[in-house]
C-alpha cells in the first residue's frame, strides 16, 4: 500500500513532512489518475483513520479530503492542528458539501495562518460563484486585478465566473490568457475546449482535448468529450480508442461501459440509400401541415387547442383520443377521416413512428398533465448541467424546454440516430432531480 504515495508520485502524505497545497493537489491528481491507485491509497486511509493527536487527525483528515469522503474529512480536519493546510482542505471539503458561509470563513482562517493571499482570495471568487453569488465573486475579482498580467489562475477563475453568467465569448479570451500564461494549465484547456465545443468548433476542440489528454491521460472528462467528437463524426474507432482509455485506468467507470456500448452499436449501423429515400417522401407526406386542408372552423379550432398541427400528429393520435377531447365530435371526425383517406393514412397507425417523422415532441391529443410550476415547464434545457453528448442530442431533436423533454417517451428518445442508454439515464437523472420525469404511456 505504501508505494502508491511515494514510488508513484514521489509525495508521501503519511510521512514525516506536512504536505504544502501544491503537493496535496499533485497527490490528488495522482490518487485519481487511475481505480488502482485509488484503492491503494484509500487503504493507506483507513490504516491511518483511527489514528489520533493533532497531527493524525490533520493527515487522516487531507486523506478522507482526497478521496471525496468530505463529511467525514470535515470531522477530522477539525480535530487536527491548526495550519493554512487544515483551514485550506477544509474550505473545499465544505465547499463541496454546500456550506459556502462556512468554506469562506475557512479560506480567511487559512489566510491568517498564511496561505497565499491570491490563491485564497480566488478561491473565495470561486467559492461565491458556485453558490450563484456573483456580485460577491465579481468584488474578488476585482481585488485580484493587479495579477492580471502574471496569474493564469486569475483568468480561469475570471474566465469561469463570466461563463456562469452567460458571457462565453469573454469567458475563452479568459481561458487563451491562461493558457498563454501557463500552457500546461489543465483546467482552462478543459473549459476552452468544452467552449468551442459547444460553439461548434470541433477540431479546435479536438485539438485542445488531443493535448490535454496526452499530458494527464487520467482526465477523464477529456477523453469521453473528445470520443462524443469523434462518434458524432462517424470515426468510431477514434471514439472507441478514447473510451478504452478510460477503461484501462477505469475499469468499473459506468459511464464510459455505456458509452463502449453505444459506440459499438452505432458502429454496426448500416445505411440504406433507398431506405432513406423512403423515409424523406415520408417526412414530407407527414409534416405537411394541416392548415392546408379545408376544415371547418370547429375542427380547425380543436385541433389547434390539442396541438395537432401536422398529419403525423394525427397519425400519432387514436380516433378515441380525438373523440375524448371537448367539443370535438363525429362531423369533426369524419372530416379527418377523410383528409386522412385521401392519402391513404389511418388515425393511430404509427404511434411511436419517430425516426420518419419530424424532431418536435410528439403530442398526444389527451391535455398532458400539467407541470406545477410553470416557470419551470418554460425552463430552457440548455440552462441544465448536461454533458456534451447529451445536451447536443437534446439540440438536435430541437428540444428547447423542460416542458417539451417531459412529453417525450423512453422509446422515441432511444429511436432517435445517436441517442443512447446513456444519454437516457443523464436525462432521467436530470428530471428526476426536478421532480419530473419523461411521458408514459398507459
Amino acid at each position: 500500500m505504501e508505494a502508491i504515495t511515494q514510488a508513484q508520485s514521489g509525495i508521501d502524505l503519511f510521512g514525516e513532512e506536512l504536505l504544502s497545497i501544491e503537493q496535496i493537489k499533485k497527490l490528488s491528481e495522482r490518487v485519481h489518475s487511475g481505480e488502482a491507485s485509488r484503492l491503494a491509497f484509500a487503504g493507506q486511509v483507513e490504516q491511518n483513520i483511527g489514528k489520533t493527536g493533532g497531527k493524525g487527525c490533520l493527515v487522516a483528515g487531507i486523506g478522507l479530503f482526497i478521496l471525496g469522503r468530505d463529511a467525514e474529512a470535515v470531522e477530522k480536519l477539525q480535530k487536527g492542528s491548526d495550519c493554512k493546510e487544515k483551514f485550506m482542505c477544509l474550505a473545499f471539503a465544505l465547499r463541496r458539501l454546500g456550506k459556502y458561509d462556512e468554506a469562506i470563513e475557512n479560506l480567511n482562517a487559512g489566510a491568517k495562518q498564511g496561505a497565499d493571499s491570491l490563491a485564497v482570495s480566488l478561491e473565495k471568487a470561486a467559492t461565491h460563484r458556485i453558490a450563484g453569488n456573483f456580485e460577491s465573486a465579481e468584488k474578488e475579482m476585482k481585488g485580484c486585478g493587479n495579477f492580471k498580467n502574471v496569474s493564469a489562475e486569475y483568468h480561469y477563475q475570471l474566465g469561469r465566473l463570466r461563463e456562469a453568467k452567460g458571457l462565453y465569448e469573454e469567458a475563452v479570451e479568459n481561458y487563451k490568457a491562461a493558457l498563454e500564461l501557463s500552457p500546461r494549465h489543465q483546467e482552462a484547456m478543459f473549459h476552452l475546449a468544452y467552449r468551442c465545443d459547444l460553439s461548434g468548433d470541433e477540431d479546435a476542440a479536438i485539438d485542445y482535448y488531443k493535448a490535454i489528454a496526452s499530458s494527464s491521460p487520467g482526465y477523464t472528462s477529456a477523453l469521453l468529450n473528445l470520443a462524443v467528437i469523434y462518434e458524432d463524426k462517424g470515426d468510431y474507432d477514434k471514439a472507441a480508442r478514447c473510451v478504452d482509455k478510460v477503461l484501462a485506468c477505469h475499469p468499473n467507470h459506468k459511464r464510459a461501459i455505456l458509452f463502449q456500448k453505444d459506440i459499438e452499436s452505432s458502429k454496426t449501423m448500416i445505411y440504406d440509400e433507398e431506405t432513406e429515400k423512403k423515409k424523406t417522401r415520408k417526412m414530407q407526406i407527414i409534416e405537411t401541415p394541416l392548415s392546408d386542408f379545408e376544415l371547418s372552423v370547429r375542427s380547425r379550432n380543436c385541433l389547434k387547442k390539442m396541438n395537432l398541427n401536422t398529419l403525423g400528429d394525427l397519425l400519432r393520435t387514436t380516433e378515441a383520443e380525438l373523440l375524448a377531447f371537448k367539443n370535438f365530435g363525429e362531423t369533426s371526425l369524419r372530416e379527418i377521416k377523410a383528409i386522412l383517406d385521401s392519402k391513404n393514412l389511418q388515425l393511430g397507425m404509427m404511434p411511436e413512428d419517430r425516426q420518419f417523422g419530424s424532431v418536435e415532441p410528439a403530442q398526444s391529443s389527451v391535455v398532458d398533465e400539467p407541470i406545477a410550476d410553470q416557470g419551470l415547464s418554460n425552463k430552457p434545457i440548455v440552462d441544465l448541467q448536461w454533458s456534451v453528448r447529451a445536451k447536443k442530442a437534446l439540440l438536435k431533436l430541437n428540444l428547447r424546454t423542460v416542458g417539451e423533454l417531459t412529453r417525450i417517451t423512453e422509446a422515441e428518445l432511444l429511436g432517435c440516430k445517436n441517442f443512447g442508454v446513456t444519454s437516457l439515464n443523464e436525462v432521467k437523472r436530470v428530471l428526476a432531480n426536478l421532480g419530473l420525469s419523461l411521458r408514459t404511456l398507459e
